[in-house]
């Protein structure tokens, strides 16, 4: 697979969801950075960290998800000439699906790389219940679990 390179996080940010909901896992990797220092943290999960326990662990999730998509709203982006920090919220959902999913929030941290952006850290959680003081509420998304 050809190298891509992401001219800005949100580029390659937009590579990560769109990976995600292809379940594409040669699309998935091209985003994350090519050390071995990357990290990755699914909801209630264990902190993954390697090149290899990261590519398992999408691996798994796309074998499973069954058609799973992903929507990221409210972004909230902080970030240097090298380094930039994404905090979101994740809106899952799945084909059939009656039972709603738990909110997640999620934040990616991007580096400048000699190859363009790359993800260096994904970590999502369940959101709480209700949004802190000053944050709107995501109006009319299904609660949905990640």
């Amino acid at each position: 697979m050809k190298t891509l390179i992401y001219a800005s996080s949100l580029e390659c940010e937009i590579a990560f969801y769109r990976a995600f909901d292809s379940a594409d896992l040669a699309a998935m990797m091209a985003v994350w950075s090519e050390e071995d220092d990357i990290v990755c943290i699914h909801p209630g999960g264990p902190r993954l960290a390697g090149i290899e326990a990261v590519r398992e662990s999408w691996r798994q999730i796309f074998a499973s998800a069954n058609g799973l998509r992903v929507r990221p709203g409210q972004p909230l982006v902080t970030s240097t000439l090298q380094t930039a920090i994404h905090t979101l919220h994740e809106n899952l959902s799945a084909p059939g699906e009656s039972r709603p999913f738990v909110p997640m929030i999620a934040t990616n941290v991007y580096l400048r790389t000699e190859r363009g952006w790359r993800l260096q850290l994904h970590h999502a959680s369940p959101a709480p219940d209700h949004p802190p003081a000053g944050e709107p509420a995501d109006a009319g998304q299904p609660p949905v679990l990640h």
